[in-house]
């Protein structure tokens, strides 16, 4: 780790990058927080490619998303930069985008592959290998990017019992039980979403009964019920997240989503368009309404990240090479641009 470490006792960020692109691996911030402000204190490239990070109690997690897909555990000192606790870890699977923790166990989310991976996490904090790999079936008509499963995003839901799998290529969601002991992964239930849709990432409500799917090869947001007791989901309407009609306009890819902690609003990042998408639950969380899309003052914007206090938003610029904060107004939910940081081939911001 290199960098500045004389900032103990301010809050931490934690962004990661491509290598392969020219990227830093995983930088760590101080914020500010009274502006939000970002600060660079050091970086490590301790593990390529590492395109999304997950916090534990103790250690940081990050995949290296790469053919032979890896993930690596982090300590954190007393000024929160991370150090490696024990080496890359194979997820036997391809090109990991996304990990979560569900108890003792970490999730992983195998694009290339189509998979999804449970590794042990040890009381320690450190990493096991893969004690069960779960493999989607199925495929989409997009000839380029639905010819085989695509697992984007896995996460445990708020009652802690279910795994949610969103799959790209199959245009589904899977609802999995997951074995406490073995961490085996099961379909329990699963959604088909519309052909070609193409769901990337999805957010939960505050009340926990609704789930918000993101859509990446049509952008739109797929509103759903959510039934912890049953472990399902029921589509209840669909919204768009790009303006829509607009002569001339570039392809709307959405990328990631973000749930107000109040449950008011719903934040969209859209690469082409580069934007977020402002969408406003007040009159019903399970009808939000397309408000507003406001630029990120970047490029190809590939994850979003709201701050613990609901007050700031996060964009990693993945193809300009930094990330931008806003503040957002509590009113209507319109994020106002206050600041960036240069960060090389941004994939993702985690708040630590």
């Amino acid at each position: 780790m290199t960098g500045r470490e004389d900032r103990v006792g301010e809050g931490r960020v934690y962004i990661g990058s491509f290598t392969s692109a020219g990227g830093r691996g995983i930088t760590t911030a101080a914020v500010d927080g009274r502006t939000g402000a970002l600060t660079v204190l050091g970086s490590t490239d301790a593990v390529p490619d590492p395109s999304y990070l997950a916090r534990g109690p103790h250690h940081l997690y990050a995949v290296s998303e790469a053919e032979h897909g890896l993930v690596r555990a982090f300590a954190l000192d007393a000024a929160g930069l991370p150090h490696p606790a024990g080496p890359p870890v194979p997820v036997a699977g391809a090109g990991p985008t996304h990990l979560g923790l569900a108890g003792s166990w970490l999730l992983t989310a195998n694009y290339t592959s189509g998979s999804v991976s449970a590794l042990r996490v040890r009381p320690e904090g450190t990493l096991g290998g893969p004690a069960s790999v779960l493999a989607h079936r199925g495929s989409g008509p997009d000839p380029e990017r639905q010819q085989a499963p695509h697992a984007h995003q896995v996460l445990a839901d708020p009652s802690g019992r279910w795994v949610l799998s969103v799959d790209l290529g199959t245009d589904s969601v899977r609802v999995c039980a997951a074995d406490r002991g073995t961490g085996a992964l099961s379909v329990h239930t699963e959604l088909r979403l519309p052909p070609g849709n193409g769901p990337r990432h999805l957010a939960f409500h505050a009340s926990g009964a609704l789930v918000y799917v993101l859509n990446e090869l049509r952008p739109l947001l797929t509103v759903c019920r959510w039934d912890a007791a049953a472990g399902s989901l029921e589509p209840v309407g669909e919204v768009p997240v790009a303006p829509e009609g607009a002569p001339g306009s570039v392809r709307a890819y959405p990328s990631a989503i973000v749930a107000a902690p109040d449950g008011r609003f719903v934040w969209a990042a859209v690469r082409g368009p580069d934007a977020i998408a402002v969408l406003d639950t007040a009159g019903d969380p399970a009808q939000p309404r397309l408000t507003a899309t406001v630029p990120t003052a970047g490029r190809w914007p590939r994850d979003l990240a709201l701050d613990p206090s609901g007050q700031r938003l996060y964009a990693a610029n993945e193809r300009s090479g930094d990330v931008t904060w806003f503040t957002v107004d509590p009113r209507n939910g319109l994020p106002r641009r206050a600041g960036s940081v240069p960060v090389p081939a941004a994939s993702c911001v985690l708040f630590g």
